[in-house]
């Protein structure tokens, strides 16, 4: 047994031998003279760092110091180290690899193979994906986040941090985010395709139903927004504009809440985010190691030319699926796709298509100009189809809100322009009704709707090549590539 509080020239402390934050091959820590075991993880005393111990035992520290590299060189790794001093003579009481954070971990990494204790196979193999996935997206500053408050937990969907007002709808979202300049979470209990255009201009996505396979949770890791999804602690009152948390937090619309994709967690207030920088040297030395040991290559997902480009240069060698679905989820974009879907006659339904061919065609030629000489796999559409329909319960209420209102009406004008609006909307919900599933996941979905509506694959495939025949033109080296949904029947494809 050895005492760190016997004496003046004696005493305790903790300490990495490199900094946890950053990675920099200095000792990080903290000790205390004169003090034993836990004193200096209790707080009851103000601690110093373990720099200060080179001026109070200088001896003590040099050979701290070697006892690190030593620990080291025999680990292989960072050290988390505890020790204590009697009367001046050092014992090191426990040592163990270091919790570090992905900051660290690349530079511990790359350093250490340029040290020679690492080969550059075991220093890829350290650094786990999701640490890597740290330098790709903002992430709440760790220093601020000591004093915040969680107020509830969800699913981790898409990562990142986003911090910002809460808006109950997506045309606030919009309104508040593009108009007004504001940093915007949305909060909905679940979206649907007409929430995009409030998800794309909205910093995060807050829902509190939905799990991975969800449509936030999809749209989210598609525009690369974080997202917690699936929060069961709260309950949204769309009506009051207001969320309560467990029964006891009382969040308005406009309050400030702050979003952590990666982990899954939602905090209360306004808290600073970091941006790490992708083009850390550390980390490109890392990937291009990983190069050289990889049998896998990577594709990137995208449905748009600013994604194909940033997959471009992340590394991407190609577009492994390109959902064209998701580009008819715009605002401007969906009422043409319904149009085109719920259309009775084959001229209304051309129409549709005729203005969504140059919209596919442009789509197209952005990818494969920001993919030059790379594949693009283009999905054709694969709708789940009421996710392109209108909600039937909302159609519904608005009929019977119209039929009400008539009984109120007194001249035969008013009357007889209520009626004529009650057959359209009649006529509307019966196309609605007639469309729907009860399992949207195996009804019109894949192949199926192309089959239905075979105009829909000769625009999407005119679309594809004609753009392949511009950039050609222009020089560019494209690849094209064209997958068919979900095929289950040879008569089918």
């Amino acid at each position: 047994m050895v005492y760190g509080n016997i004496s003046e020239d004696s005493g305790t402390g903790v300490a990495m031998s490199r900094n946890a934050s950053n990675g920099k091959n200095e000792l990080e820590g903290d000790f205390l003279m004169n003090a034993q075991g836990e004193d200096v993880v209790a707080g009851i005393r103000m601690t110093e760092p373990i720099s200060e111990l080179k001026t109070r035992l200088p001896e003590v520290y040099n050979q701290f110091r070697e006892i690190a590299r030593k620990l080291e060189m025999h680990y292989r790794n960072m050290q988390d180290m505890e020790f204590t001093i009697e009367r001046g003579t050092l014992w090191v009481l426990q040592t163990r690899d270091g919790k570090r954070t992905a900051q660290a971990e690349v530079k511990i990494a790359v350093e250490m193979v340029e040290e020679e204790l690492i080969t550059r196979k075991e220093a890829v193999y350290r650094v786990k994906p999701e640490q890597v996935d740290f330098f790709l997206h903002p992430q709440l500053d760790a220093g601020a986040m000591k004093e915040a408050k969680k107020i509830a937990s969800g699913l981790n969907v898409s990562p990142g941090a986003a911090v910002g007002m809460v808006a109950f709808d997506a045309d606030t979202a919009e309104r508040w985010a593009k108009q007004e300049g504001k940093q915007v979470i949305m909060a909905r209990p679940e979206t649907k395709p007409d929430d995009v255009h409030g998800m794309l201009a909205a910093e995060g996505i807050l829902t509190s139903k939905g799990g991975r396979p969800s449509h936030a949770a999809l749209v989210a890791r598609q525009f690369g927004k974080p997202a917690v999804v699936g929060v069961s602690e709260l309950e949204l009152d769309l009506i009051a504009r207001k969320m309560v948390v467990s029964d006891s937090i009382i969040i308005e619309e406009g309050d400030w809440i702050s979003l952590d994709g990666t982990l899954g967690e939602v905090y209360l207030g306004q808290f600073p985010t970091v941006v790490p920088d992708i083009k850390n040297p550390g980390l490109i030395k890392l990937l291009s190691w990983t190069d050289e040991i990889r049998k896998l290559g990577v594709w990137a997902n995208a449905g748009y030319p600013r994604d194909a480009q940033g997959a471009r240069e992340y590394g991407a060698e190609g577009i492994g699926i390109c959902r064209t679905e998701h580009m008819f989820f715009e605002a401007e974009r969906m009422p043409i796709v319904q149009r085109m879907i719920m259309a009775r006659h084959t001229l209304e339904r051309k129409e549709a298509l005729d203005q969504l061919l140059p919209l596919q065609r442009g789509d197209f030629e952005g990818l494969f100009r920001a993919m030059d000489g790379h594949p693009v796999i283009i999905r054709l559409i694969d709708p789940p189809l009421h996710e392109f329909l209108p909600s039937f319960e909302e159609l519904v209420q608005g009929l019977a809100d119209l039929k009400v209102r008539t009984q109120h009406f007194h001249t035969l004008s008013e009357i007889d322009s209520a009626l004529a609006e009650i057959r359209v909307k009649q006529d509307y919900l019966e196309q609605v009704e007639a469309l729907r599933e009860q399992n949207p996941m195996l009804g019109t979905r894949g192949v199926r709707l192309g089959i239905l509506i075979p105009e829909l694959t000769q625009m999407q495939v005119r679309a594809i090549f004609e753009a392949a025949c511009i950039c050609s033109k222009d020089g560019v080296d494209v690849q094209p590539e064209v997958m068919i949904p979900l095929t289950s029947h040879v008569n089918e494809l």
